[in-house]
């Protein structure tokens, strides 16, 4: 796999969950349930962990959430799901945690947005508030600078500032300049309020591919504190998406990030742990992490006019995502499997070499047979209206022969 040089961070603890430049890039996702329905919030964070989320983020926006955080944070535990847990706070968390002490306890760390408290107020008196609860908990900060509510004060000395100027910098690099500085100014009163740096993730989430790219540029040059990535209102579908993978995939290989999120808004009654699943592919595309086999098929062309490699392709895909949770927990190496379904003669066989273990199906008027290749080698050819079960038995036997069962290791090394 290949490395990428990440950027030097301090490297935060949340929950048990390191962040920083020193262990893998974690993937976070925040529920859409009303937090004051502790059941069902409980089963959407379940939902997003055992999707692969390693970090779930709650809106905290009154009492009755506030309130509630214990109980979903409980529950998950005797679930078996000990995922943490994010309150997500804006202008009433000083409130919020200082009235409810069992929230502040029992969330793994809180997100401060210091546009939406009172940082560039007359005073800082909400935002030291909230850094003293957490200081109090030994629980970690987010600084969540957000473009759509920016510290204007600050955004306004910086935009006068730059009219005075010979040569005036155009208002969308003040802006971003403005959100560099909230996020560092904030992070230095942390400090100067007894908060240890490495107890403090910085954000400053825009919705445009090269505005992230720019900001976090300048915000990774400026610091040293672990960053958490993501557009914020991606978008529904394949423009959430894309933009997302656009802007995360060219600052993630300048060894820019440590926390990632793809805000994806789903379709109604979708499905929230989409957003969970593109966060892991773009790091599986781009070889940073990997978490599932991964399934290289052709795109069809005239000389596949049967459906039928395409099924195979999506059912072999949904097969191995649907393992893996039985797999990770017996297997060692299993999620860099890599698995091949083509549809004709032109690149199936070559391409089928080149995975762990491939499959070249007939297109239109070749021989109705399918060759099936294991580490580069013709292993068998399949025939008859059974092939996808054969097939995934074949991938059923190469990871019981080529991935060492935990269990297995264990006995080895006593012995």
């Amino acid at each position: 796999m290949a490395q990428i040089q990440r950027r030097k961070t301090y490297t935060a603890v949340v929950g048990g969950v390191r962040v920083g430049s020193d262990v893998p890039i974690v993937v976070q996702s925040m529920t859409n349930t009303d937090t004051a329905d502790i059941d069902g919030t409980i089963r959407q964070c379940m939902a997003l962990a055992r999707a692969g989320s390693e970090l779930v983020r709650v809106t905290v926006n009154n009492d009755a959430a506030a309130e509630a955080v214990p109980h979903i944070v409980d529950g998950l535990d005797r679930l078996g799901v000990p995922v943490p847990i994010i309150g997500d706070f804006h202008y009433n968390g000083h409130i919020l945690l200082k009235k409810y002490p069992a929230c502040a306890r029992t969330l793994a760390k809180y997100r401060i947005n210091p546009g939406n408290v009172s940082i560039g107020k007359k005073d800082d008196n909400n935002f030291r508030a909230m850094i003293e609860v957490a200081i109090e908990n030994d629980k970690p900060v987010r600084i969540g600078v957000n473009w759509g509510s920016l510290d204007q004060s600050l955004l306004t000395r910086l935009m006068d500032a730059n009219s005075k100027l010979g040569e005036p910098k155009d208002a969308r690099d003040v802006t971003m300049e403005a959100m560099v500085q909230s996020a560092l100014r904030s992070a230095d009163l942390a400090v100067s309020y007894g908060m240890k740096p490495e107890q403090i993730i910085l954000s400053a989430k825009v919705s445009g591919v090269q505005d992230l790219i720019d900001v976090y540029r300048e915000l990774a040059r400026r610091c040293e504190y672990p960053l958490h990535l993501g557009l914020t209102e991606a978008g529904m579908g394949a423009k959430g998406i894309v933009s997302s993978t656009a802007a995360l995939g060219v600052v993630m290989q300048e060894g820019i990030g440590d926390t990632i999120r793809v805000s994806l808004t789903p379709a109604p009654n979708g499905d929230r742990t989409e957003e969970v699943t593109v966060a892991q592919q773009i790091l599986q595309s781009m070889g940073i992490r990997s978490f599932t086999p991964q399934v290289t098929a052709c795109p069809g062309c005239g000389r596949t006019t049967s459906t039928f490699f395409q099924e195979m392709a999506e059912q072999i895909q949904g097969y191995l995502r649907d393992q893996m949770p039985i797999w990770k927990t017996s297997y060692s190496g299993v999620e860099e499997m890599k698995v091949a379904v083509m549809g004709c003669i032109v690149n199936g066989p070559g391409e089928s070499k080149h995975s762990n273990i491939g499959i070249s199906l007939p297109g239109t008027f070749e021989d109705p047979k399918a060759p099936v290749y294991v580490d580069g080698r013709l292993m068998l050819t399949l025939k008859g209206d059974h092939i996808v079960a054969e097939f995934i038995k074949i991938v059923d036997n190469y990871v019981d022969s080529h991935y060492a069962a935990k269990e297995k290791q264990l006995v080895t090394i006593g012995g």
